[in-house]
């Protein structure tokens, strides 16, 4: 493969560069630089998750991961069966993560920005309360919700929460659910994962 250069680049930005290189490979050694210790952490777990070989060590003020891909150093794929046999659902209950606004709506855009490249995606998203933006007009993520629907994601969001926000009409990406719908996936075999 190559080396790359991912200094300087927001968390999880390395990591999705590498998954997408990787993708993009039959096989190689890809040599990737970074500029902090969580970043080489980050990519080398993502990359030994995924069964390549790795590497890393300091030069310098950097760190240099070494990532090998085929020669038969991959392991065996795990089992996916079993890690989609039960239909995963995201219910959001704000339109940033955590109790800081300024960093949850940091972190809002980093989820959903690694959402679409994760191994395994939900079947459902609902948005209840103010997250119901996350899916309107002038929200930051409708390009990463819009790829997201396209692999299959539903996209679900409140109508009466919709209805409070003055955010009906300006609804871009899913559709219109209601609580029914909602109380449904908690208690209908859904593995559910609530963010707020």
């Amino acid at each position: 493969m190559a080396k790359i250069d991912l200094r300087k680049l927001p968390c999880p930005e390395p990591v999705l560069r590498v998954k997408d290189l990787l993708d993009a490979t039959a096989e190689g050694v890809l040599t990737v630089v970074v500029d902090n210790g969580a970043a080489m952490e980050n990519v080398s777990r993502f990359a030994r998750s995924q069964g390549f070989t790795v590497e890393a060590r300091a030069v310098g003020e950097d760190f240099e991961i070494t990532i090998a891909k085929g020669f038969d150093c991959r392991l065996p794929e795990p089992a996916q069966e079993a890690a989609t046999a039960q239909k995963r659902a995201f219910l959001f209950l704000s339109d940033t993560i955590g109790e800081n606004r300024e960093l949850g709506a940091i972190l809002t855009k980093a989820f959903f920005s690694a959402l679409p490249r994760a191994t395994v995606l939900p079947a459902r998203i609902i948005f209840l309360n103010s997250s119901v933006k996350l899916a309107s007009e002038g929200s930051e993520v409708l390009e990463d919700l819009a790829v997201l629907q396209k692999d299959g994601v539903e996209i679900l969001s409140c109508g009466t929460c919709l209805d409070f926000f003055g955010l009906k009409e300006k609804l871009k990406a899913g559709r219109i659910t209601n609580m029914y719908d909602t109380v449904e996936t908690l208690t209908s075999g859904f593995s559910v994962t609530t963010i707020s």
